[in-house]
C-alpha cells in the first residue's frame, strides 16, 4: 500500500479499522475466487488438457460418424456385424461359410448369425414385464394422492359454505328469476311468469 491515502468523500470518514476488514475481505474473495478457477479447470478440462498433451485417457467414447451396431425393431439390419474381431475358431468357421451351405451343422449356422447379430427379431420384440412396473408405480402414487386429499379433506379444509346448501341455491334462484336476470338468453329466458314454472 505505502503512504497512499484512499481517496475519501468529505462527508465519510473511513477508520483503520474499517480499512483493514475491506482488506480482509479483498484478499479473502480473491483466494476463494483463485480456488473455485482453479478447482474448476481442473475438474471440466483435466481430461481434455491431457488428451491435447498426448497423454493416453481411459475414456469410452462413442464416434458417431463411424458406422455402429444396435438392435432395433424398425432398423433389423444394422450397418456392421455383431462380432468385429474374431478370434481363430470364428475365423475358420467363417472360411466354412464360404462354401456350401449344405455342409455346414445347425449349430454352425446359429453361430455364424450369432456372428452378424446379436439377437433375432424375435427376441427384440419379445414383450416385457415392464408395464407391471410402470402400473404397479403409477397406482401406487394415485393410492398416495387418494390419501393426501383424504387428509386435507379430514383436515386442512373447513366445512363446506352455506352458500352451497340446497336451501340457499333455490333462495339463490327465486331472486334471480324476480330479479329477470339475464332476460334475453340467460335463467330468465327458461321460466314462464305467467304459470309461475319452469318452462
Amino acid at each position: 500500500m505505502g503512504n497512499e491515502t484512499p481517496a475519501r468523500l468529505p462527508h465519510v470518514r473511513t477508520t483503520s479499522r474499517a480499512q483493514s476488514l475491506k482488506l480482509k475481505m479483498l484478499a479473502s474473495q480473491a483466494v476463494m475466487r483463485g480456488l473455485q478457477r482453479g478447482l474448476w479447470r481442473a475438474l471440466s478440462t483435466g481430461r481434455c488438457v491431457q488428451a491435447a498433451h498426448g497423454k493416453e485417457v481411459s475414456a469410452d467414447v462413442l464416434d458417431c460418424s463411424q458406422p455402429q451396431y444396435c438392435n432395433r425393431l424398425d432398423t433389423p439390419l444394422p450397418d456392421i456385424p455383431f462380432v468385429r474381431s474374431l478370434n481363430a475358431e470364428q475365423k475358420k468357421l467363417k472360411e466354412k461359410e464360404k462354401g456350401p451351405w449344405t455342409k455346414l451343422t445347425k449349430e454352425e449356422k446359429l453361430a455364424l448369425y450369432r456372428l452378424s447379430y446379436e439377437l433375432t427379431y424375435a427376441e427384440m420384440s419379445k414383450s416385457s414385464n415392464e408395464w407391471k412396473t410402470v402400473i404397479g408405480a403409477i397406482l401406487y402414487f394415485l393410492g398416495f394422492t387418494g390419501l393426501v386429499v383424504w387428509w386435507q379433506r379430514l383436515y386442512v379444509y373447513g366445512d363446506v359454505p352455506q352458500t352451497l346448501s340446497q336451501e340457499w341455491v333455490e333462495k339463490q334462484t327465486k331472486r334471480m328469476l324476480d330479479m329477470r336476470t339475464n332476460p334475453v338468453q340467460g335463467i330468465s329466458t327458461h321460466w314462464d311468469y305467467e304459470k309461475n314454472q319452469w318452462k
